[in-house]
Formats: structure tokens, sequence, C-alpha cells
């Protein structure tokens, strides 16, 4: 790696730490998030970059005593081999920071559960999936809020810096085998559940026209309470020109529910648009890294075997239970560095 590499990262993220404190930048709201988002995808590499020009300051020294000390003082060399190891290492960190990521990384995210095929198992294992989810988040430091749960149904937000980064591996087909309680005679039974995650989109990044919006009111289903079944306080919002619909329930306020059916509807446009795009630009690109594909089963969750198995990265690991009280870590750990050599797989691939 060339010493222009490191220039031209100082060089650009001198210029994004002046942006973000000019005025003219802050005043545009879209503007300064644009820059932000910039800011913080280069950061990585402008601390490597930093420990990159120390490493070969301290390698420039130790060849300069070296050479004085006509190559022989074992310590000095000792300094100098220290120092090159080091150079090389941040070279290949520093790669690995410019490849391209995925721009979402540091958004929060909208998670949809829903049963698939299976009956009343179906969302049954579905439940089974939000508390994975929800309980790994937790255990992550993230903030969950539960949005809407009807008839295996389930929305949720994980909030928090880089939570799409973790929570995007988790899209796709989910398979179960296992013996339902139901089940008599022993009989294991094979269910899915589809997880969708959607990071969460800026007002500034999805813009809805109120005349492209039919927003119903109706009387909620479930539960009893106060509220529930006696007032029109469920919401279901269509967005015409897609035909995108998201109905909550959830909440006693019809005003809470609306907000809650908007932001998840401007997360599934902004998906949409985003699935559109990558569409055009990677056609090859088949992960559910941002895509929307979800037609593949990614994992399957054992039980008489008691183990749990990601297609993706042909990772296997037992405790069927302690994967589902939310143990995902090496599975995300997994996952991770699958993307990681699959874009870097692609940069050398545009740089050749």
């Amino acid at each position: 790696m060339s010493e222009k590499l490191v220039e031209q990262i100082e060089s650009r993220f001198a210029e994004l730490s002046e942006q973000m404190s000019d005025p003219g930048v802050i005043g545009d709201r879209e503007r300064y998030a644009e820059v932000g988002r910039a800011y913080s995808a280069l950061e990585p590499a402008a601390d490597l970059a930093r420990e990159w020009r120390t490493a070969a300051s301290d390698a420039a020294g130790a060849r300069e005593m070296l050479a004085e000390e006509g190559g022989e003082d074992p310590e000095i060399r000792a300094m100098l081999e220290q120092a090159e190891s080091r150079l090389t290492a941040l070279e290949e960190e520093i790669r690995f920071a410019m490849v391209e990521r995925d721009p979402n990384d540091d958004k929060s995210v909208i998670v949809e559960i829903r049963g698939g095929t299976g009956g009343d198992e179906a969302g049954l294992f579905a439940g089974d999936l939000y508390r994975m989810l929800t309980r790994y988040a937790e255990r992550l430091g993230f903030g969950v809020e539960t949005m809407n749960v009807a008839d295996g149904d389930y929305t949720c937000e994980i909030e928090g810096q880089g939570a799409y980064s973790v929570f995007k591996h988790e899209g796709g087909t989910h398979r179960v085998q296992r013996v339902p309680e139901t089940e008599s005679q022993g009989r294991i039974h094979t269910s899915t559940a589809t997880i969708a995650v959607l990071p969460e989109a800026e007002d500034v990044e999805v813009h809805l026209d109120q005349n492209d919006l039919q927003i119903d009111v109706y009387r909620s289903s479930g539960p009893g309470g106060q509220s529930v079944n006696t007032t029109d306080s469920a919401v279901r919002i269509t967005h015409k020109p897609t035909g995108v619909v998201v109905s909550m329930q959830d909440e006693k306020s019809q005003l809470q529910n609306r907000e809650r059916a908007m932001r998840v509807l401007r997360a599934r446009l902004y998906e949409r648009e985003l699935a559109a795009q990558q569409a055009e630009l990677a056609e090859t690109r088949r992960s559910q890294v941002g895509t929307g594909e979800r037609s593949e089963k990614i994992r399957t969750y054992n039980f008489p075997q008691d183990r749990v198995t990601d297609h993706r990265v042909k990772l296997t690991k037992g405790e069927v239970q302690r994967v589902l009280a939310g143990e995902l870590d090496d599975f995300t750990a997994a996952l991770e560095a699958e993307e990681k050599r699959l874009r870097l797989e692609a940069s050398s691939l545009v740089e050749s």
C-alpha cells in the first residue's frame, strides 16, 4: 500500500471535518445528514491512517539509528522489525476499512417477523424468533420498542448506532424442525417464519406526499382492555402509488398507531427503493444485505438433533435453546466476516 492512499484518507477526512462545522452545511438538514454519514464511515480508516503515520515514523527512525550503529544493534533491529510488522498489519486493516461499507449499517432497524408455512406452529415459531432477536438486542445494549403484535405477526424497532450492521444478517426465511406440543404421535413437523430487517429511513430520505396516502381507522381486535374493541384506534395506511399497506393496532391511541405505521411505511418504501437501485447496480448480489431477498432458507433450527445450521456460511452450533435465547454472537461474527470477504473480493474485481 502506498503512502498516497493514506494521504487521500487524511485529505478527505479533513475536508469532511470542515464541512461538519460549516454553517452552510449545518443549515441544510439533508446535506448535514449526508456529510455526517460520510464522516462516520471514514473515521475508522482515518484513525488507522494516523496509526500508520506513527508506525512509519518509528520505522524510519529505527532505520536511521541502525545505520548510525552500523546495523549491529540488536535492540534497534528489534524495534525496526516491530514497526515494520505493525505497518504490514495496518496496511491490511486500512484495506479492509476502505472497502465500501453498507451505507445503512449505522441505522436503527424495523424488524417484521411473520409466520410462514406450517399453520399454528409457524406462528409459534415466529414468536420464538421475536424473543430471540429482542433478547439479543437487549444484551448488546440496543433499545427495543414493540410496535405491533397480532396473530403470529411481530413488528418492533431495534434502536441504536449500528443496529442494521448486526441484524441485517437475520433477514430471510428461518426453518424449524420439531415436534409440536399438540402432536400426540411424536411426529416432527417443519415450519417456517420470515424475518424482514428494514433500515429505518430518515425523513430526509423518504418524502411522502399526503395525497398518496389512504388512511383508514377501525376498531382493534385482540385481547380486551379499556380502549381495545371500543374505539377506532387501529390505523391502516395504504400508499396508493405502490400498494404498500401498513396496519397498526397495538396502542390504545389512534395517534400513536398512526405515527408507528408511518415509520414502518417509510422504512418499507426506503427498502423498496434501495432494492431497485441495487438490482440495477449489482444483479449478481444474492445475499440479503440490503436487497430484501428472503426466498432462501437461511437457517434451520433442528430440535431433535439439538443444532442450528446457518446455510449461508455452513456454520452449525449445538444447543438450540441457547441460540433461541439470543446467543447469536457466533453466527453474527461468521456472517460479518463473510460479508467483508465478499466486499473485498468485489472491490478487487472493480480495481482490476
